[in-house]
């Protein structure tokens, strides 16, 4: 045996181990399936920063929901757009938090200042940029935590919708942001959650307010991850589920630039809560799709069957993440046999993440320059 063919074994070995592994990484995504009617009402608390656009479309699905009492809290954290006069005209309880105290992050602060004036049981904090799928998303959402028994955070991952290329290309991010939760994993809970997804956060008030709420987070970039967190501090349950069937989200609609940033500013610092197992087997699943993808171009030079084996596995790497994608959101397909240009814009993207984190210790993130 040559060293050209050794070498092609040695790849292949780690080729299936990386397919093996991006199996193992991503199990099983629990979703909500409960559907009934909530005794609990529910104050749904939105911070908001110039999100006159992004607002709309979440503001007309809450009006759309039924079977539950709510009420609407907007915590417009220095709009200069129309923002507050948006939400208003929804009948939200519009209130502010422009003046931002040492220490504090923007969008903590601003939960934290909602949280002090809502009047139910429950606490859902949402991000503008989501929205309910269906009018009983709210009701099967909130009756699905009591049946849980109300303790704890139920937080969810929303299907993540992708319409412009570079939203296309960026897939990986939900992908690897939901399998380093630690908890989809083929341990399924017996690994702990990572903290909670903050797109959909919900929780008692009493137990909010008993752990300090955003208070003893003020100062985490990662405000989500560092919320549950301290639930589990205090031996609280913090559930992550896929918000298939309940909420689904665009995140930067706004271009590439502000994905580029918004991507940098958490990435580096939210692997931290990553499981080393599972931190193996995501680096080991990349790995194995780099070599994959490398195989197809070095097997040209060795016999017709190293080729065949090459070509064989690079689409077994598209179809493992065409599979996945449909726990995540919805992606155009001609993106999966571009995979590894996928893997290209996540390394270079998180690398930038890691020098702003390491380094320059800051990031410009909606006008503000936040500490990372």
């Amino acid at each position: 045996m040559d060293v050209l063919s050794i070498s092609l074994l040695i790849a292949l070995v780690i080729a299936l181990l990386g397919l093996l592994c991006g199996v193992l990484v991503f199990w099983r995504v629990p979703t909500i399936q409960h559907k009934g009617i909530p005794t609990s009402s529910v104050s749904i608390i939105i911070p908001a920063r110039n999100e006159e656009f992004r607002l709309k479309p979440l503001l007309e699905s809450i009006v759309h929901q039924r079977h539950v009492s709510y009420e609407v809290i907007v915590v417009d954290d220095g709009s200069t757009d129309g923002t507050r006069e948006l939400a208003r005209s929804y009948g939200a309880n519009v209130i502010s938090n422009e003046l931002l105290e040492e220490g504090w992050i923007g969008k903590s602060a601003a939960c934290w200042a909602g949280s002090l004036v809502a009047n139910n049981k429950l606490l859902l904090f949402m991000d503008a940029d989501t929205v309910f799928t269906h009018p009983d998303s709210l009701s099967n959402y909130i009756a699905s935590f009591e049946s849980m028994g109300s303790g704890g955070i139920l937080s969810l991952q929303p299907e993540h919708y992708a319409e412009k290329w570079y939203e296309q290309l960026a897939f990986l991010f939900p992908l690897i942001v939901m399998a380093g939760m630690n908890v989809f994993t083929v341990a399924g809970t017996r690994l702990k959650a990572g903290g909670s997804f903050g797109p959909c956060l919900l929780c008692d008030k009493m137990q909010y307010e008993e752990i300090g709420g955003h208070a003893v987070v003020r100062g985490a970039v990662m405000d989500d991850l560092a919320l549950g967190k301290a639930f589990q501090q205090h031996d609280l349950p913090v559930r992550c589920y896929g918000g298939k069937g309940i909420a689904w989200l665009r995140m930067y609609p706004g271009g590439l630039s502000d994905m580029v940033q918004g991507y940098s500013k958490s990435m580096a610092s939210g692997s931290a809560a990553t499981h080393p197992l599972v931190m193996v087997l995501i680096y080991t699943w990349m790995a194995g799709a780099l070599i994959a993808a490398s195989m197809l171009f070095v097997s040209g030079f060795s016999s017709t069957s190293w080729l065949g084996v090459s070509i064989g596995l690079y689409i077994l790497y598209a179809v493992e993440l065409a599979v996945a994608s449909k726990r995540v959101g919805r992606f155009i397909w001609w993106i999966f046999p571009l995979y590894p240009l996928l893997l290209v814009v996540f390394i270079s993207i998180f690398t930038y993440s890691l020098y702003l984190s390491k380094r320059k210790g800051s990031v410009q993130w909606k006008g503000r320059n936040i500490n990372v």
